[in-house]
C-alpha cells in the first residue's frame, strides 16, 4: 500500500482528494490545509515557495509518503520546480490550470480562465499559455481574470460572497476582447473553484463547458504509483485519509464531510 501526501493553502485540494480516492482507493492519503497562512493567491512568491518547501520536508519526514501531490496551482505555478529540484529521487505531482484539455474542447476558440492573482501572474502560466495560442492550427485565445477574495470566500463558505465574486468576475471575462466570439470554454484554475461550480454554471448557462484538473492529476498519481516499488514497511498501514491543518482543523474536518462525505477528525499539524 502506498501513502500519498496531498497539501493545499486550505481546502479547496479536497477537490483533487476526491478524485483520487475514486482513482486509488487502495491508498493511504495524508492531507494537509496550510490553515495558517492561507490563502495563498495573493500572497508573494517567496512567500509561497518557503511554505511548499516546509510543508514537503514535514509530510516526508513525518509520514514517508511515497509521492506528493501538489493540489494547488498557486503553489504549482510558484514552487514546484524547486521542489523537484530538491527532491529530484522522488515523485511530485502538481495540477495546473487545465488549459490543454479545454484548448481541445472549445469550438469557438476562445476561452475563459478564472484563477487566483498568482497563478495568472506567474511565469509558468504566460508559458503555458502563449504555447497552447502560438501552437495552435486554429485561432485560440484564453481569457484570464484573477479573481481576488474567491478562494477565501470558498473558504469560509461565505454563500453571499461567493456569488457576489462569481458575477463581478464571469462579467469580467465576458467583456474581455469583445472583438472575438463568445467563451463557451471556462477553465477553473484554482481547486477551490470547483465548489463554486453550481455557482457558476448558473451564471455561464449549459452552454459553456466547466472544466477542471482534479480527475488528470489523479490518473497521473496512479500512473506515477505504478513505478514505485514497494516498501517492506509503512508509515500508514490502512487505506484512508488522514486530516491535518496548520491552523485550526475544524473547519478543514467539515469541509471534508461537506464535500467528500468523510467523518475524520483533523488534528493540528505545525511545519
Amino acid at each position: 500500500m502506498k501513502t500519498i501526501g496531498v497539501f493545499d493553502s486550505g481546502v479547496g485540494g479536497l477537490s483533487v482528494l476526491r478524485a483520487l480516492l475514486a482513482e486509488i482507493p487502495q491508498a493511504h492519503f495524508v492531507y494537509l490545509a496550510d490553515g495558517a497562512h492561507a490563502p495563498y493567491g495573493e500572497r508573494n512568491p517567496q512567500q509561497i515557495a518557503e511554505r511548499a518547501h516546509r510543508i514537503t520536508e514535514g509530510l516526508r519526514h513525518h509520514f514517508g509518503i511515497d509521492a506528493l501531490v501538489v493540489a494547488c496551482n498557486t503553489a504549482t505555478a510558484l514552487a514546484i520546480e524547486g521542489l523537484r529540484a530538491e527532491h529530484a529521487d522522488w515523485p511530485i505531482v502538481g495540477v495546473e490550470p487545465a488549459l490543454k484539455p479545454a484548448a481541445t474542447l472549445t469550438r469557438t476558440g476562445h476561452v475563459g480562465v478564472m484563477a487566483t492573482r498568482g497563478t495568472v501572474e506567474s511565469e509558468r502560466y504566460a508559458r503555458l499559455r502563449q504555447r497552447l495560442e502560438s501552437g495552435s492550427d486554429s485561432p485560440l485565445h484564453f481569457s484570464s481574470q484573477a479573481c481576488d477574495g474567491l478562494a477565501d470566500a470558498i473558504e469560509r463558505d461565505d454563500k453571499a460572497t461567493i456569488q457576489s465574486l462569481c458575477e463581478r468576475y464571469w462579467e469580467a471575462l465576458k467583456a474581455d476582447r469583445k472583438d472575438l466570439p463568445a467563451i463557451d470554454t471556462l477553465v477553473l484554475g484554482c481547486t477551490h473553484y470547483l465548489f463554486a461550480a453550481d455557482v457558476l454554471r448558473a451564471l455561464t448557462g449549459p452552454e459553456v463547458a466547466l472544466v477542471e484538473t482534479g480527475v488528470p492529476v489523479a490518473k497521473r498519481t496512479q500512473a506515477v504509483l505504478k513505478e514505485l516499488p514497494d516498501r517492506p514497511h509503512a508509515v500508514c498501514s490502512l487505506p484512508g485519509v488522514t486530516l491535518l491543518s496548520t491552523g485550526d482543523p475544524e473547519p478543514l474536518a467539515r469541509a471534508a464531510h461537506r464535500w467528500l462525505g468523510l467523518n475524520v477528525q483533523g488534528r493540528q499539524f505545525t511545519c
